[in-house]
């Protein structure tokens, strides 16, 4: 199954590389008139063309509706121009934003353990309600909300940075601080602002294909976008294509076996037999025997019985394909009004490849064997509870989940001005995105299948097309087509928005113009999951066990609508007086009514004092707030697994929760560790809300022209955070406690094995975050090129849960600096630093290097892979340039990850042994980018 995996997308990556070069032949082939038109040698070739009303518009930053704000006075921004977009050489938007210091615990596209599934988040400061989830970051893309995500057996709330086209970004702002007040709810984290190319006009085209130093994981993207001038407007048209090969678990040493290995007889594909009336023992087949006579079983376990899970076919990372289409047209309607109209589609396939399944059943399931059943060979019937089968079922073959998804998005505006006592600046536009998704399941077992095909041969035969099953020897592949399930789940999310804005100097006081903005928005989200109705469907002839091995949930659906207004001002105090050269005053009130619980009012204000030009401290108060999402608020229940360390493993060693668990038990021994959970909506939730504090200063010498330094400290506090407590932090309270966080669980009362740890969101806890954005920037002419440097680092000061107990008391958990929870690591420390040379205007040759550093934290105490401790780790990337004027075309060779660091080991992300969702385990990385210009 492996190989019919990788073919196929082997097959995608052909098709990847002939759409790649489509592109680049169709940029070289543009339109004379165009030609025409491309830049002179000397200058940058493809430039963005000015419009009537460029004379007139001011820039609106992030984090205010305000034109002509000072981007710094507003607050804690860090900016990514196109230069730093291009010195990343990124397959995703995801990839530019993960790496920065201020970003949390993120969902990455090719993770293939947790609930990535081809998705692709951004979750600053660490505040997502879930494993790696955005839902507390606010995505706009050119001021605008964008359609959550997709295709992770269900619909997300938060948004895939996928389905934006990379090769279609011109610049980002993300803005660390509270926006609700500017923007409405889910920007309690902050604020992520993508600008896409506008009014270009000329042709480029990107080819860019990697491959890693181990020779697998290779990419191939491409991108082409082309403008012309048509009349009063311009007409952009852009295309894209990312495809990725997986990198398999066997490939790497990290994730060849994992790290914690089972203490008593492991399920293997010879599997373990509780055969009552035939053996005290549990018995297993002898290896190289076809298990058709008793003579080929033996008591279990000897040293050659235990069986590595990981060798047999799973991704370390996921193999995906991306392509899509933009395409806008804006023009001046008037010379003071002007308009666009824009389209996008963006279309996903991922995949995520697993381990065969482990089956574990018994007589108390429903699951009988009748002593005529055709390949009973040992004459005798099962039944009852001590009757147990468990096996490996690689003859049935490979689990796999593939994701297909369709992203559309319609967005139509106007903007101008218009002079009514005084002048306003005005704009609106409607805008209307879907995202629809399936989501394949493939290699299942339908336990009424398997029931019947170990049962009755009188009922079998009576059944259409069952098929007895061998399950003590060769399973052969029309006994697995009959016992194997494929799943097929759909989902979608649509969104419909409107919004008008104005803005305007209201009067001049003598230290400047007080400057105001208001406006209104609607919006409504709607969200549909319809999962497979035979996962769903009550069994027949099993008790116990769902109808297939397919995780099951019920269907869901829901909307909400919102209503909201805002105003904006900012007033300038004083200016030009002794230590003084400017001081203002800024504030914003919004009032937001959701259909789903009524409305609440969010107020921001802040300070920007400037003793000198040159230096600048701000501080601001935000509140914020997020709403309940559809998921949250309707989500029908659903069976799922967890990855934890159970606390009671061996017993538990006196802990009050464990009491009664055998000494003999792991939790390893059953599904490779993984916790069979449930989780489900609340229709009674209320929103969120938060409080940001923030003080900082800016530094920009005019000693110094192109110097610069920030320091930010931050203080956020979110209340009524809607979450459920991780199945880690259940079992780890019942263990320590025995208190009513073991009410949420269910153990099998004989074996100790969990069999189900229940997750229900509720307002339950409190959140705590504190800490410090360090930058330093610097651009000079050396004398032999231009120079940028930069650094950007990020301290983790405070970040704690609240949990409320049951006796009334508060557990604190405290998160900064741990990472001893699956794919979720806090280093106190995270930074980044840049060197980048270009030649002069004249030169044509360019070289860039990057590092990203990760802080120590700690992992699990006390355990034997690490000592509990993570180590700090730094990635260093290089890139060189060079620029073929004649030929409008650029060479980029560049080398991520250079000195090929690998992960650390965890024992908290047992069995893949590493936080995929923060560290990369690819290795070197060896790139080749073209770029056309003309």
């Amino acid at each position: 199954m492996k190989t019919a995996v990788g073919s196929r997308f082997r097959k995608a990556a052909g098709t990847g590389l002939l759409m790649s070069t489509s592109l680049l032949a169709l940029a070289a082939w543009s339109n004379p008139a165009l030609a025409q038109q491309a830049a002179p040698q000397g200058s940058a070739p493809g430039s963005a063309q000015t419009s009537a009303l460029d004379d007139l518009q001011e820039i609106v930053v992030t984090g205010t509706h305000i034109k002509g704000q000072d981007a710094q006075s507003v607050g804690n921004i860090q900016s990514l121009s196109i230069e730093d977009i291009q010195a990343a050489a990124p397959l995703s938007v995801g990839d530019l934003l993960q790496a920065l210091p201020s970003v949390g615990v993120s969902l990455n596209s090719n993770g293939t353990q947790g609930t990535s599934f081809g998705v692709s988040s951004i979750n600053l400061r660490y505040l997502g309600s879930a494993e790696g989830s955005g839902n507390r970051t606010l995505v706009l893309v050119d001021g605008h909300r964008w359609v959550n995500a997709v295709g992770g057996r269900g619909f997300r709330d938060f948004v895939d940075l996928n389905t934006i086209p990379v090769g279609l970004v011109d610049t980002m702002e993300v803005l660390k601080d509270g926006a609700s007040a500017i923007y409405g709810a889910d920007a309690i984290a902050g604020v992520v602002n993508i600008h896409l190319v506008r009014d270009f006009e000329g042709v480029r085209a990107n080819v860019q294909s990697g491959i890693s130093s181990n020779g697998d994981g290779r990419s191939v993207s491409a991108d082409m976008t082309a403008g012309v001038k048509l009349g009063r407007g311009t007409l952009l048209f852009s295309a894209d294509l990312v495809d990725i090969l997986p990198i398999y678990t066997q490939d790497r040493d990290l994730t060849r076996v994992a790290l914690t290995a089972p203490t008593s007889p492991p399920i293997s594909p010879r599997g373990l037999y509780n055969l009552p009336g035939v053996s005290s023992s549990t018995l297993t087949r002898i290896a190289g025997t076809d298990g058709t006579s008793t003579s080929n079983f033996r008591a279990a376990a000897l040293p050659g019985d235990y069986f590595n899970t990981l060798v047999q076919g799973r991704d370390a990372t996921g193999p995906s394909t991306r392509y899509g289409t933009f395409l806008r047209y804006t023009t001046d309607i008037t010379d003071s009004v002007s308009g666009h109209v824009e389209f996008l589609y963006n279309h996903r396939r991922s995949a995520q490849l697993y381990s065969p399944f482990l089956l574990d059943v018994n007589g108390g399931q429903g699951i009988t064997m009748p002593a005529n059943q055709a390949y009973n060979i040992f004459g005798k019937a099962f039944s009852g509870s001590s009757f147990r089968l468990r096996r490996y079922l690689d003859d049935v073959g490979d689990r796999q989940n593939v994701q297909e998804v369709n992203t559309w998005r319609a967005d139509a505006g106007l903007e101008g001005k218009v002079d009514l006592w005084g002048t306003w600046n005005w704009d609106a536009f409607v805008s209307y995105s879907r995202n629809e998704a399936t989501f394949d399941s493939a290699n299942n077992v339908d336990y009424d299948h398997l029931a019947l095909a170990l049962g009755s041969p009188t009922r079998c035969a009576a059944t259409a097309g069952c098929v007895p099953l061998n399950i003590f020897g060769k399973i052969t592949p029309q006994m697995a087509n009959y016992i194997r399930y494929n799943a097929h789940d759909e989902d979608g999310v649509s969104q419909t928005s409107a919004e008008f804005n104005l803005s305007r100097s209201l009067f001049t006081l003598p230290a400047g113009d007080v400057m105001a903005a208001a406006g209104a928005s609607y919006r409504r989200e709607y969200g549909y999951d319809t999962p497979d109705a035979v996962v769903n469907a009550t069994p027949v002839y099993v008790t116990g066990l769902t109808r297939t091995s397919a995780a099951t949930r019920n269907p869901t659906s829901g909307s909400y609508d919102t209503k909201e207004a805002y105003a904006e001002f900012d007033i300038p105090l004083l200016r030009d007086l002794p230590a003084i050269y400017k001081l203002d005053v800024d504030g914003a009130l919004r009032y937001s009514n959701y259909s789903t619980y009524g409305g609440n009012t969010t107020k921001k204000a802040g300070v920007a004092y400037r003793p000198v030009e040159d230096l600048l401290f701000r501080g601001s108060y935000s509140e914020g707030f997020r709403a309940p999402s559809i998921l949250e608020l309707d989500q029908g229940g659903r069976n799922t697994q967890f990855q934890a360390v159970d606390p009671c493993n061996g017993g538990g060693k006196g802990l009050a929760g464990c009491a009664g668990v055998p000494t003999s038990y792991s939790q390893y021994n059953y599904g490779n560790g993984l916790i069979n959970g449930s989780t489900g909506g609340n229709p009674n939730l209320k929103p969120e809300t938060s409080r940001t504090d923030s003080v900082g200063l800016a530094y920009t010498p005019a000693w110094a022209k192109g110097a610069s330094a920030t320091v930010d400290y931050f203080a956020i506090e979110v209340d009524d955070a809607i979450s459920s407590q991780t199945a880690q932090q259940i079992l780890t309270s019942c263990a320590n406690t025995g208190g009513s966080a073991c009410s949420l669980l269910q153990r099998d009362a004989t074996t100790g094995q969990v069999l189900n740890v229940l997750q229900a969101v509720s307002n339950f806890s409190k959140i705590k975050e504190k800490g410090v954005d360090v930058s330093l920037g610097y651009t000079f002419d050396s004398g032999f090129g231009i120079v940028t440097t930069g650094v950007n680092a990020s301290r983790l000061l405070q970040f704690d849960n609240y949990i409320p107990q049951p006796d009334g008391s508060i557990l604190r958990q405290e998160l900064a600096g741990h990472s001893d929870q699956p794919r979720a690591t806090y280093p106190y420390w995270k930074g980044q630093a840049s060197l980048r040379w270009n030649q002069d205007d004249e030169g044509p040759w360019s070289a860039g290097w990057k590092a990203r550093y990760i802080g120590t934290s700690r992992d699990i105490p006390n355990n034997a892979v690490n000592g509990g401790r993570i180590p700090a780790i730094v990635y260093q990337d290089v890139q060189v340039g060079y620029n073929f004027r004649d030929l409008y075309t650029r060479v980029t060779l560049g080398v991520d990850n250079i000195f090929n660091v690998q992960p650390p080991a965890s024992a908290a992300n047992n069995p893949i042994n590493f936080d995929m969702y923060t560290y990369d385990v690819r290795g070197t990385y060896l790139y080749m980018r073209l770029q056309f210009r003309m």
